[in-house]
């Protein structure tokens, strides 16, 4: 319980200061879209460089630990959108972003320090390959879908823009070259490298502190009932999906097993955040899913990470 404090009353400081910078008129609303833009743009960018070319590239591809991390995605996935087609419909796009924060996990802020508190230095290989798979292929899913969500015209033009999107993509063009340099084992020199780091770092909090001063003059309770049943799809159905094909369905080694299904109970992360204010798409809920799902999984992520710890 301690180590899971310690890791979220920092997400809730940094956007307490954003939204208190936003009360108080420090900064405007216009500083939050700058804020996304250099999260976007350059700070995530650095940040799956680094990651990608440090993962080992034959550790990146451990099948049954993939297995159970997408299938547990894919899940929960297709339970939202299929509920959300028809309870809270909307365009393509909104119904893509409410299912994505359903299995979006705060892996690297919150996943990697609590893995490595909780088991050691052993949990930071697993931690990576999922923090990894996690912001890489699921960041270049969405931005398929919005992509797709904002063209129009003829079937090729929906299809060259979709494409288009999706290869301009810095999120997607970063996770390629940093999977190129680790596949072909290329070292990133020192200085290039601690650019990255100090880039990289400031993604998660001035994501957090962007999302801070946007929920200025915003109603976190607009949409309760959307936001609470994605807290619960996110918190409760994608563990327990992951647990059961990490456990009973796939052969896998305790550790990875206990580092699946905890970073499935993880909270909504704040890239989705980031994105979605990208495209201007299912802001203020995505705003509203990681504070409340963040609020929520203290006792639920505690309960998971003391039954594999204690157990």
């Amino acid at each position: 319980m301690q180590a899971l404090i310690d890791v979220t009353l920092p997400i809730f400081g940094i956007m307490l200061a954003g939204y208190l910078a936003g009360r108080f008129r420090l900064l405007g609303q216009d500083s939050t879209a700058a804020l996304n833009g250099f999260v976007y743009f350059v700070a995530l960018p650095a940040l799956f460089i680094k990651a990608m070319a440090e993962a080992p590239f034959e550790a990146i591809f451990n099948g049954p630990f993939l297995a159970a991390w997408y299938g547990g995605q894919l899940g929960v996935f297709a339970l939202a959108l299929f509920v959300a087609t028809f309870v809270f419909r909307d365009r393509i796009g909104a119904l893509s972003m409410h299912s994505i924060c359903a299995i979006f996990a705060n892996t690297g802020y919150m996943g990697v320090p609590l893995l490595i508190t909780a088991f050691g230095e052993a949990a930071t290989l697993p931690a990576v390959i999922v923090t990894v798979a996690n912001g890489a292929v699921v960041m270049a899913f969405l931005t398929v879908m919005l992509e797709l969500d904002r063209s129009s015209g003829s079937a090729l033009n929906i299809l060259k823009d979709v494409v288009l999107g999706v290869v301009k993509s810095p999120l997607v063009l970063s996770a390629a070259l940093g999977l190129a340099l680790s596949g072909f084992g290329v070292a990133i020199p020192g200085p290039v490298a601690t650019f990255l780091d100090l880039l990289g770092d400031a993604a998660g909090p001035c994501a957090l502190f962007a999302m801070g001063l946007f929920l200025v003059g915003q109603s976190v309770r607009r949409g309760a009932v959307e936001v609470g049943w994605v807290t619960v799809l996110k918190l409760i159905a994608q563990p327990l999906l992951t647990w059961w094909l990490a456990s009973e369905v796939l052969v896998m080694d305790p550790l990875y097993v206990a580092a699946a299904v905890i970073m499935a109970a993880l909270p909504t992360g704040s890239l989705v955040f980031v994105v979605g204010g990208r495209y201007g798409v299912y802001v203020q809920r995505a705003a509203a899913i990681i504070l409340v799902s963040t609020v929520a999984s203290v006792p639920t992520v505690s309960f998971v990470v003391q039954y594999y710890v204690g157990g």
